[in-house]
């Protein structure tokens, strides 16, 4: 069990602001194609903005939801970044897709039972929905081909892509805690996954879009597990 003045406020603060710009910078590569698309300083500033509200609320928020909801539980957590994970991050943002492995909140506790354990994972994903339908709402006040929207449309889309990545019943994700207390649970918020996916995705993108989270997700698991923290 580790003390609370061992987590330090102030290396959090800067840990999550440095996940935060990095996720931000690698969103900004795969909005633009990658640098095979050769994006120019003003098409990395046009979306910028926009990565780093879409990251913000969608990551940020999520990551500290897990945190409010460890400590009213009594354990003791703190987000922590992933050095290796945010260099492979980047780089691959710079090829057009993302493998996102920026960190994460660590949780101290001697004991936690399945279903807080399942709560605090919950956390999460139920921020990203209450996220998603905020800006959803917001979405329906401005201009279809606005610059707003388009920010209101990031932060929906990858706000429910992480609420469904970190979903998938593969440890350590959120996802497999909750399909281990409570399956019924987990299957309908699975279930408000994808009728939420299915407002933004036409169909036949998102099996492919699935699977490959899928695979992703999987990989990335094997990784965290083997030298993530």
């Amino acid at each position: 069990m580790f003390a609370r003045e061992h987590i330090g406020l102030s290396r959090e603060i800067k840990d999550l602001l440095i996940a935060d710009l990095v996720l931000t910078l690698a969103f900004d590569f795969v909005f633009n194609g990658g640098i095979e698309s050769a994006p120019g300083i003003g098409a990395l500033a046009f979306f910028f903005p926009i990565a780093l509200v879409a990251v913000t609320f969608s990551f940020v928020l999520h990551e500290y939801m897990h945190k409010v909801v460890a400590e009213h539980y009594g354990a003791v957590a703190a987000f922590r970044k992933s050095d290796t994970g945010l260099i492979i991050t980047l780089l691959t943002s710079m090829f057009g897709f993302l493998i996102g492995l920026p960190g994460a909140t660590v949780i101290y506790t001697s004991y936690f039972t399945k279903k807080e354990d399942a709560y605090v994972s919950l956390a999460g994903p139920l921020t990203n929905f209450a996220v998603f339908i905020a800006f959803f709402a917001l979405s329906l006040l401005v201009p279809v081909h606005s610059y707003l929207y388009q920010m209101f449309f990031y932060t929906m889309l990858i706000s429910i892509i992480l609420a469904f990545f970190n979903m998938l019943p593969i440890f350590p994700l959120d996802g497999s805690k909750v399909f281990r207390w409570n399956k019924l649970v987990y299957f309908a918020i699975m279930a408000v996954i994808f009728a939420l996916l299915l407002l933004i995705f036409p169909t036949p993108w998102l099996i492919g879009d699935l699977v490959i989270m899928f695979v992703l997700a999987f990989i990335m698991s094997m990784f965290t597990r083997a030298v993530l923290f």
